[in-house]
């Protein structure tokens, strides 16, 4: 009961701040208090937190979610026990006046011990904004689908939610796995495939070369 009141919550806050992205600095911010500091590992409270603290820096509400990215505790091909560590990555601009403007990249890291937030100064590339897309699939529904196909899972620990910029227009995908071997779940349709539909049909593209 405690853990449907928690997913309820969560996606009523996401709904919430979503629907903030046409509002001006004088409306009023969404709150997030009533989901428990303890259910902070669950992903798509961690997503609705670190917008709120984006859209908390009044900026115009001008910041672009780029990444989602999640360390398991055991691999993909081992039994799951759970979620170590929840990244999420977004950029935006400071500093600005009519000639010039910061370029700011900001990355909020959740764990058991509690939630870093650091920044640098730059811009992030690959990967389009997701702040307006359809995230229909949960991360917890992508599992089930990577744990129900008949595909080998990949001997990794990692998982990124992402739109990847390539030649073909695809949904954001939920990537589990690494640079040697990927399965790609769909954030919308909930197909999964082996092939990264950033690049299908061109036999390119390896979206996770950074990982073990």
């Amino acid at each position: 009961m405690k853990k449907l009141f928690v997913i309820l919550a969560s996606v009523l806050l996401m709904l919430g701040v979503s629907s903030c992205n046409s509002c001006t600095n004088q409306s009023s911010e969404p709150t997030f208090a009533t989901v428990e500091v303890a259910d902070s590992m669950y992903v798509e409270h961690t997503i609705a937190v670190d917008r709120q603290a984006m859209f908390a820096k009044g900026v115009d509400n001008d910041y672009r979610w780029y990444e989602t990215n999640i360390r398991l505790v055991n691999f993909l091909d081992d039994e799951y026990d759970g979620i170590e560590e929840v990244v999420n990555v977004f950029q935006t601009v400071e500093n600005r006046d009519e000639h010039s403007f910061d370029t700011v990249v900001y990355k909020f890291q959740h764990t058991d011990d509690g939630t870093v937030e650091g920044f640098t100064h730059g811009f992030w590339v690959e990967d389009y904004p997701l702040n307006n897309e359809q995230i229909i699939v949960t991360f917890a529904q992508a599992l089930e689908k990577v744990n129900e196909v008949n595909l080998p899972k990949p001997h990794s620990r990692y998982v990124v939610l992402r739109k990847e910029v390539g030649p073909v227009d695809a949904n954001p995908q939920w990537i589990f796995g690494n640079s040697r071997a990927q399965l790609y779940v769909d954030a919308v349709t909930g197909e999964v495939s082996e092939d990264n539909p950033a690049f299908r049909g061109l036999n390119l593209g390896t979206p996770l070369g950074e990982w073990p």
